[in-house]
């Protein structure tokens, strides 16, 4: 049986204008290498003008009246973690998604039949990976609506190194305008590309739902055989990191320089861990529909299969129909029996969707990591210390 063409070079993360102008430019080798000096550039790119500028602009330090660029724990937190987090997290999204495809028809869950179809999914996803009209959408949407967002909702509402809060409104400083206009739209601009990618990972796996793919409801992962589509999931640990990362420095920013106590964000923090691994697992819930049929399927033909069998084991063993001369201590009838229950428990237990609560729990918990640190901001660090001891004690 020959090969699918794309399985050699499918990538969800490799292609697209952006990624052929880092490859020109020497910040790239392919397929994701020198990432450090990507970071490196863009952070001399983003964050060092800022930097200079507020040091031009004597708003480096604490001053009279204005919060200083040294103490802007958001804006640090996002040039200096998210935005490193949202590069370094292309390349195992790229190594486990590829693998992800490349598995349905290693497996033979893909019907010979079904197979230019399957191609054609993907090479519409690639494609799309590699429109210049989305990139230029979102570089265009990340300087008019993502600027407007970003300074009438997400920006400090009081007097800060970037802003002037005055009666029309906030106005920028001159390490402001480099803020607004060039390390924001650029930093919008990146992960809304990540939330493109998240959309055609989403179609593409919305397009495979839709094969005759062979599912087997005896599958020992308990979804058919599509466990290992859920397991994908964990690729994108990096870029959950990076939003809890970016929910972090946001609540610390309001803690530290807003008055206000890290445990007024509950409701936010837990609204954006819910969508976010939402925006994860959302696209597994494609395949519920097959899930469900092979369920179904599974329990009329196995249940068909354990009745035709515990008769015939009833006839023998229990109203005294078998041979007299075998015993019934070591039967192999007895083994069949209980492997034919446990695959009808199997079946039983097939899920609707290829993840698991434990799925979830470890990507709510991975998003979660970041917000630690403002426990400090809750209870001193002694405090917390003397507490454990307590505990332990």
């Amino acid at each position: 049986m020959s090969q699918p063409s794309e399985r050699p070079g499918f990538s969800l993360m490799v292609g697209g204008p952006l990624y052929q102008i880092l490859v020109r430019s020497g910040l790239l080798r392919p397929p994701l290498g020198l990432l450090e000096r990507r970071v490196l550039a863009l952070t001399a790119f983003t964050w060092l003008p800022l930097l200079l500028l507020a040091a031009i602009d004597g708003r480096l330090l604490p001053g009279k009246g204005y919060e200083p660029f040294l103490h802007d724990v958001e804006g640090h937190v996002r040039l200096l973690i998210v935005l490193p987090l949202l590069l370094a997290a292309e390349l195992p999204v790229h190594q486990r998604l590829r693998g992800t495809i490349r598995q349905f028809t290693k497996r033979n869950l893909v019907p010979t039949e079904e197979r230019p179809k399957f191609e054609a999914a993907v090479a519409a996803a690639m494609r799309l990976r590699n429109s210049a009209m989305l990139e230029a959408f979102l570089l265009l949407l990340a300087f008019t609506v993502g600027h407007w967002l970003w300074r009438s909702q997400i920006a400090f509402e009081g007097t800060s190194w970037y802003a002037v809060s005055t009666d029309s409104g906030l106005e920028l400083t001159l390490p402001g305008y480099w803020y607004g206009f060039v390390a924001i739209p650029l930093f919008q601009f990146v992960g809304f590309r990540w939330y493109m990618r998240l959309l055609i990972w989403a179609c593409l796996l919305l397009r495979i739902s839709r094969l005759r793919l062979t599912l087997i409801p005896t599958h020992a992962d308990r979804a058919a055989g599509l466990g290992f589509v859920g397991n994908s999931s964990y690729a994108f640990g990096l870029l959950l990191l990076a939003h809890g990362a970016l929910l972090s420095g946001w609540i610390a920013d309001r803690v530290l320089l807003g008055g206000r106590s890290a445990l007024d964000f509950q409701v936010e923090a837990v609204v954006l861990i819910c969508c976010v691994v939402a925006a994860i697992v959302a696209p597994l819930c494609v395949f519920a529909g097959p899930l469900a049929a092979a369920k179904r399927r599974g329990r009329g033909e196995y249940g068909a299969l354990v009745s035709q069998y515990t008769q015939a084991f009833d006839r023998k063993w229990i109203h005294g129909k078998r041979p007299p001369d075998e015993p019934m201590l070591g039967s192999g009838d007895m083994q069949s029996l209980a492997d034919l229950s446990t695959c009808y428990e199997i079946v039983q237990d097939t899920r609707l969707v290829p993840f698991g609560l434990k799925l979830l729990t470890q990507l709510a918990l991975i998003t979660a990591v970041p917000l630690l640190p403002l426990a400090f901001t809750i209870l001193p660090l002694r405090s917390m210390i003397m507490q454990a001891i307590k505990i332990v004690l």
